[in-house]
């Protein structure tokens, strides 16, 4: 299902042999889980507390540090297959 990946569905073939698409996949499953993880706590803590704030900061958090840190670890040069040529 990694054509769902915005951006790699429409790459040409030679440039998606360039990207380790199984470990770009795993961050982002990773990052997903743990947003997922957060809005969920928020929402149990509200459930508890009764405070509908804490879901909203909750949301809050889970999108402001979890949309910026996938995009700069899926986009980050380490996911490139090193094809042994050196400058």
């Amino acid at each position: 299902m990694y054509f769902l990946i915005a951006g790699y569905n429409t790459m040409p073939k030679e440039k998606k042999a360039e990207y380790d698409i199984k470990r770009i996949a795993s961050v982002m499953a990773n990052i997903f889980f743990a947003m997922a993880l957060v809005i969920i706590s928020g929402v149990v803590i509200n459930l508890w507390i009764d405070n509908i704030y804490v879901e909203i900061t909750a949301l809050f958090i889970a999108v402001f540090i979890g949309v910026p840190l996938l995009l700069i670890l899926a986009n980050s040069d380490k996911y490139k297959i090193d094809s042994g040529k050196k400058d």
